[in-house]
């Protein structure tokens, strides 16, 4: 456990102070990448990490919110559920809100390291397992970004795994608690309770026509699956909370341009939708082919949660119209490791890995010194 805990804390922690690194110094440039002016500022300016301290520093209160320097209704901050912005404002105290948030980032990305570790560890040899984390730690490079700004994606994607790895153990209880935790950072995390749910009812009808009905009632055990009721659970409670701070049950629904889901599918190839805005979109075909070709993969292995849970996000992703539809498929980039985890362990892989580190850190550099929300007064934020 201490030997995981260490590699967990040094794969997420180093590259994270690389990457900042370029913007504490405010250096120039980093091999012709030109690094902005405004130091670290960049980095806790990035979307959406101020909008988690907003709603750190006003838990939804529509009044308190208008102090804050942006033109965004108060309704849109529904959008972001309250896990990450209350242990923002847990930490607030010592660190202030900024590095308060950039903290709890860091130490989610531990979590969702640590438990990768645990989960990587029951598919391959052990020898292994530290390279897997080392290559889950970066790659791909928005994962690595998210991982080192102010973002809730690390608590989300580390919840998720900790769930589909003690639901495989048929701990139900710590699948629950965890999927709960889920679902208090975000939204997707019903579709976790979903994929449990037609996973064990999949399970069960084929024990049951493999068996006496009599017999199938004394082998199941269906008060042992109420744990997993917690993530629907969460979700109405964070409904009620809006309830009583917004005055309006469904204000996620009511947030604005958040929920960016169209219909038929593909409409991320529409390049006039106000979330796309450009016709350079082939990367969404990788995207497309890799979650694809995983996903088979998973189910050759037999693994029906995991196959699933994953199928069932990649198959919202269809619909998903942002060009940052990445960002949107992080969640299943654990379990597509799982899928073509040979692949990963081999020479081939090991060789073109290499060449991809210094790609995969100026992507991030460039990424992160562009996707700055524009803020004209710091003060209310610190």
């Amino acid at each position: 456990m201490l030997k995981r805990l260490t590699n967990s804390i040094l794969l997420a922690v180093i590259p994270t102070i690389l990457i900042w690194l370029p913007f504490f110094f405010r250096w120039q440039n980093v091999l012709g990448v030109p690094i902005p002016e405004n130091g670290m500022a960049t980095v806790v300016a990035n979307y959406d990490g101020p909008l988690y301290i907003v709603v750190a520093k006003t838990l939804y209160d529509p009044i308190l919110a208008k102090a804050f320097p942006f033109d965004i209704p108060s309704e849109y901050y529904a959008a972001h559920f309250p896990l990450f912005p209350l242990l923002i404002k847990a930490f607030a105290l010592p660190l202030g809100f900024p590095y308060a948030m950039l903290f709890v980032t860091v130490l989610s990305s531990i979590f969702a390291l640590y438990f990768f570790q645990l989960l990587i560890g029951e598919f391959v040899e052990k020898k292994h397992i530290l390279w897997l984390t080392l290559v889950f730690a970066l790659f791909p490079g928005r994962w690595l970004i998210v991982r080192s700004i102010g973002s809730p994606e690390p608590l989300f994607i580390g919840a998720i795994i900790a769930s589909l790895y003690y639901f495989r153990k048929g701990k139900y209880l710590w699948a629950g608690i965890f999927g709960a935790i889920a679902q208090f950072t975000k939204s997707p995390a019903i579709l976790l309770f979903i994929g449990y749910a037609v996973t064990i009812v999949t399970t069960e009808t084929q024990k049951l026509a493999t068996m006496s009905s009599s017999k199938w009632l004394k082998q199941s055990k269906p008060l042992s699956y109420l744990p997993l009721f917690f993530i629907p659970l969460a979700l109405m409670g964070v409904f009620y909370f809006y309830k009583i701070q917004m005055n309006d049950v469904l204000a996620y629904f009511h947030s604005g341009d958040n929920i960016h889901l169209q219909f038929p599918p593909f409409q991320v190839f529409n390049y006039t939708q106000p979330w796309v805005g450009s016709f350079w979109l082939e990367d969404i075909l990788f995207v497309y082919l890799f979650g694809a070709l995983g996903l088979a993969k998973l189910m050759r292995q037999k693994e029906d949660a995991l196959y699933w849970f994953t199928g069932i996000l990649f198959a919202t992703l269809l619909f998903v119209s942002h060009r940052d539809i990445i960002r949107y498929g992080l969640p299943i980039v654990p379990f597509l490791f799982i899928a073509f985890r040979d692949t990963l362990i081999s020479k081939e892989f090991k060789f073109a890995f290499a060449i991809l580190i210094i790609p995969i850190y100026l992507y991030s550099l460039a990424f992160i010194s562009n996707n700055v929300m524009p803020i004209s007064n710091w003060a209310p934020l610190i």
